[in-house]
Formats: structure tokens, sequence, C-alpha cells
């Protein structure tokens, strides 16, 4: 390729990367639901999007960092705090029948529905085992189903990666070594691989220790040396053995986010927007290898295969595996109609069928476009599906505001009992006892008294909490804690505003989101509420009274929107307004 073909090429990889990815957020569908077919569309049109003339035969070798670079992050996400009792034994169940029934149920009709031998059954069995945080987490996201429904489905995509990824290269070998004949597993050669990812994530931690803990590196120098940790034991790994660097990534993580004395903050901006990237890039790149001609043939037995998978085989698998796992019914089918395919399926096919093919055995290049098209059902499915199965099942968190008020002055008790009287489900955090006698004499939910040590723990997350509004008489307080807090919540923090030319050291410098109008600063609330306003809610659809101003819109589906100096109150039909009175 000429070098204007090579970065026309790389500058329409990334486009079509971002693009489908911010496409797919606008209509609110999982992104894989349009990567997929851009890339596959790109490569039908264009040979400049085409890994094979861009990267050459290095690019497995690419596909297989940057994969390790994703099984960090998601390590990173797993606290194992939470991965005991009931948790623990379900996610290890689901490990060992979705590996044992995938991979039986692919072999027993691999040959029968594409006419291929045995060993490219098994190949396929084994590649199709595996589902993964890139594909699951957006999908969990989009349906937002129970916690405990959300953890077991986490754990499960997160651990059967790095599982499926060290059975694939383990299968490879074999049929290799075997002359291109299934049973040729050789156990030892497993066990081997899992130990050297085991030993490279050690390794790994150990580095991570060195540079953050010991070299106390800053938050710039820190994150490069992470991705360089990262890089470094997985590509070292993967020199003594295939694919087990996806151990050593998934280990280093898991080592980092549950030692005590990491302190690893609950959300990386740079590896969150890095994951993001790698994900459109590696599937725009593999889609693109797929040729209009390599689905013809196997198109219909696929559909087959999938359906299969689908409708019986997952069920079967979620059933045994939940058996006395504290899973509701409902909650068990919904994990039996989830288990979509994603970039190490993606990955492993591409490097495992191109070498296979490589080496003469009949039909292995049907290994990368079953798998493709495979991906392309489950995502789909499962993307326009999951969403209306889980509302079915009545497995979806409420969309219900749960707003966390820090504050114990009257007028915060009050502005509590209005939310609540709208539908919010309002719980409240105060610093004296004095304060936290007030809120449980309004009958309002306290927050527990540990709330701040979990809320500055960098590494723990305020879970059941849809917005935190810090409302307490300090404004340094109010504004330090709006900047705190917003690495452990997953939705937004607002601070009451504080008054022009006060004392505050912090305050009065820091950015962020503050609650109501420019002249309902924090000593203005609290003068007029002692003068007698109340807080007060009304229907969106009855005029305001005179002297009021609208400080919460409460939505028709339970979304909570305050009122702030950067967003005016912009109320709908069906909303609810909560207003602040006059004195």
């Amino acid at each position: 390729m000429s070098e204007d073909e090579i970065l026309l090429g790389i500058a329409l990889t990334v486009a079509l990367a971002v693009g489908s990815q911010i496409l797919a957020g606008r209509l609110r569908i999982p992104a894989l639901i349009v990567l997929l077919p851009a890339g596959f569309t790109a490569g039908a049109l264009t040979d400049v999007v085409h890994p094979d003339r861009l990267v050459g035969a290095d690019f497995p070798a690419l596909v297989s960092l940057s994969v390790a670079l994703i099984l960090y992050d998601a390590g990173l996400g797993l606290d194992l705090r939470l991965l005991k009792g009931a948790l623990r034994r379900t996610v290890v169940r689901l490990l060992l029948f979705q590996v044992a029934l995938t991979w039986a149920a692919v072999m027993a009709l691999g040959p029968s529905l594409y006419a291929v031998p045995a060993a490219v059954a098994s190949m396929i069995g084994v590649i199709l085992v595996v589902s993964g945080p890139t594909v699951v987490g957006p999908l969990l996201e989009h349906v937002r189903p129970s916690d405990t429904v959300r953890r077991v489905l986490v754990w499960e995509g997160s651990l059967i990666d790095a599982v499926g990824g060290i059975l694939g290269a383990v299968v490879f070998h074999s049929l290799v070594a075997g002359g291109l004949r299934p049973g040729h597993f050789r156990l030892g050669a497993f066990l081997g691989s899992v130990a050297v990812g085991l030993a490279g994530g050690v390794a790994g931690a150990a580095l991570l220790w060195f540079t953050l803990r010991v070299l106390r590196l800053g938050e710039t120098l820190g994150t490069l040396a992470q991705l360089a940790v990262v890089v470094v034991v997985a590509a070292g790994c993967d020199t003594l053995y295939d694919d087990t660097g996806l151990i050593a990534a998934i280990v280093t993580g898991l080592i980092a986010a549950n030692l005590p004395g990491f302190d690893m903050p609950a959300r990386r901006p740079f590896f969150e927007t890095l994951v993001q990237l790698i994900i459109g890039l590696l599937f725009v790149s593999i889609s693109a290898t797929v040729t209009p001609a390599s689905l013809r043939p196997v198109l219909l037995p696929t559909v087959a295969l999938v359906a299969a998978l689908v409708l019986v085989v997952r069920p079967v698998i979620a059933w045994l595996s939940t058996l006395r796992s504290g899973l509701t019914g409902r909650e068990r089918a919904f994990v039996g109609w989830m288990a979509p395919r994603g970039i190490v399926a993606a990955s492993t096919a591409t490097t495992f069928s191109a070498a296979l093919t490589a080496d003469g055995l009949r039909d292995a290049d049907k290994i990368l476009p079953v798998t493709f098209l495979v991906i392309v059902a489950t995502v789909v499915v499962y993307g326009l599906t999951a969403g209306p199965v889980a509302a079915r099942l009545g497995v979806v968190r409420r969309t219900r505001a749960r707003p966390l008020l820090l504050g114990g002055d009257p007028w915060v008790v009050d502005l509590a009992r209005a939310l609540r009287a709208a539908g919010a489900e309002v719980r409240m955090w105060a610093g004296t006892e004095q304060a936290r006698a007030g809120i449980e004499e309004a009958g309002i939910e306290l927050a527990s008294g540990d709330l701040m040590t979990v809320a500055t723990d960098p590494r723990s997350r305020l879970e059941g909490v849809s917005a935190v509004y810090l409302l307490t008489d300090d404004d340094d307080f109010n504004a330090l804690f709006s900047v705190v807090l917003r690495d452990s919540v997953d939705g937004p923090v607002y601070r009451v505003g504080p008054p022009p030319g006060g004392p505050g050291v912090v305050a009065p410098y820091t950015s962020g989101e503050t609650l109501f109008g420019p002249g309902l600063v924090r000593h203005a609330v609290a003068a007029r509420h002692g003068s007698g306003a109340r807080f007060r809610t009304r229907p969106a659809s009855q005029p305001c009274p005179p002297g009021y101003e609208t400080v919460f819109v409460v939505r028709r589906d339970g979304r909570l929107e305050p009122v702030t100096q950067a967003r005016p109150a912009t109320p709908g039909k069906g909303d609810t307004l909560v207003l602040l009175g006059p004195a």
C-alpha cells in the first residue's frame, strides 16, 4: 500500500470506530450492533481498512495485546469482596457449564451443519464458549438489571474470556500436534499455560506496586506505567505460551483492584477512553477481514446454530448453574437470556483460522465467518431483546430517583420531605447527632454512619445512589466533596451555591454543577426557609403560584432533574415540580 492509502485506511478505521459508537449512543443501542456492520461494509467496499494490508502479519499480535488491555481494565472492576457465598458458587458453575456444554453442543452440531471435520467443529466450539465484558458490560448498562444479576454476569463475562482464550490456544496446539485430528487435548499444556498466566499476573502486580507505591508516580506517569506493565507482561507470557497474556492481564487487574495499599480509583478516565477506542478499532478491523463470499455458504447453518445456542444451550447452562443460588426464578431466567459473544471470540477466530488454513486443515477457512455471524446474531438478538425481556421478567432496576442529600439543616430536611412526596427514594446523611436525630424524626431514611469512609475510598462506589446533593452549611466541604465523590457515584454530584464574597477558601474557585438559580445560594435559601418559606410539590400542568420558584423537576418516568445555574427548569407533560415558596 502507498503512504496515502495507509493514511486513508487509518483515518477511515478510526472514524468508523468512533462514529459508530457515537451513533449507537445517540440511538441508545449497544455499539456492537453498529460497529460490526460498519467494519464489514467498509471491508467489502474498499481495501484500505483491511488490517492485513495496513498492519500485515503482525495484526494478530496487536489484537492479543489490545485484548489484554481490555481484560486488565475489566479486572480492575472486579471486587473480590463481592464474590463470596452463593455468588461465587454460581459464577464457578457458569464457567464450567458454559465451557463444557457450549463446546459439546457445537462439536455435535458442527459437522452436520457445516460439513466440516470434527477438528474444525472442535475449534469453533472452544472459540464460542467466551462471552466477555466488552459486550456484556454495555448491554447491562443499557438494560440495568438488578445488582445481583449484574454481578453474576459481569464476573462470568470477565473470567470466561481468559479461560476461553487459554482453551483455544491449547486446542489449537493440540490439533496441530495431533496431526489436525480431534482427541489430542493436552491437559498438561492447559495447566502449564494457566500457571504461566498466574505467574505473569503476580509479576505484573509486583511491577505495578513498585511503580505506583514505591516510586509514587503521579496520575499521568502512573497511567503510563500501568499501560507499559500490562503490555510487557502480556507480551512476555504470550512469548512463552500463546494467549497466556490474557490470564496475566486479568490477574494483574484483580490483584491491583483488591490488594490493600494499591488504592486504584473506581473510575479511570484514560483507560475507559482507551478501552472504548480499542474495542471500536478491533471490531471494525476484524469485521473488515470477513468477505461476503465467505458468509454465503455458512449463513443458514449459523442461524440454526445460534437458535440452538440461544434457545436451548444457554437456558440449560443457566438453570444448572443457578440451582440453590439464591436467585429468583425470574433472575435465573434472565441469566439464561444473556450470552453474547464479543472481541475475544473474534480475535481468537482471526488468529486460529488463518493458522489452521495455512497448515492445510480442510474447511478451516469457515471458522472466522461462522464466528463473525454468531457474534453478529447474538449481539443483535440479546441487544434488541434483553431490555424487553428484563422488563417482562421484572428484573430491571427501578428508574425511580434515589438521591442522597448531605446536610441536616431544617431547610434540607424540608426539601427531602418534598422530594419524597414527589416520588423519590431519598436518603440523607449528616455529621452531628442532633442533625441525624432530626432526619430520623422526619421519617427520612438515614444513610449509614460510615458513608464518608466509603465515599472517600478510591476503590469503593456508592451503590444504589442516583445522584448526590451537597447541602451542608460548610461551603468548602461541599466544594471539596463535589470533586472527591465524582469518581464514587454512578450519577451526578451537585452542591448548593456559596454566598458571594463569603469566607470560603475553596468554594468560590471550584467548578461543578451548582444548584438552583443565581439568587438561591445557600444562605439565601436558609434565610428564606427560616422566614416561613416551604418546599411544595405541584403538577407541571398547573400554573406556578406567585412567589414560588422551581428547584427540581421530577420526570414522569421517575428521573430527578435539579434546576442549576447553568440549566433552567424545562418541565414536560406528566412531570412534577418541586417549588420553594415565598417567605
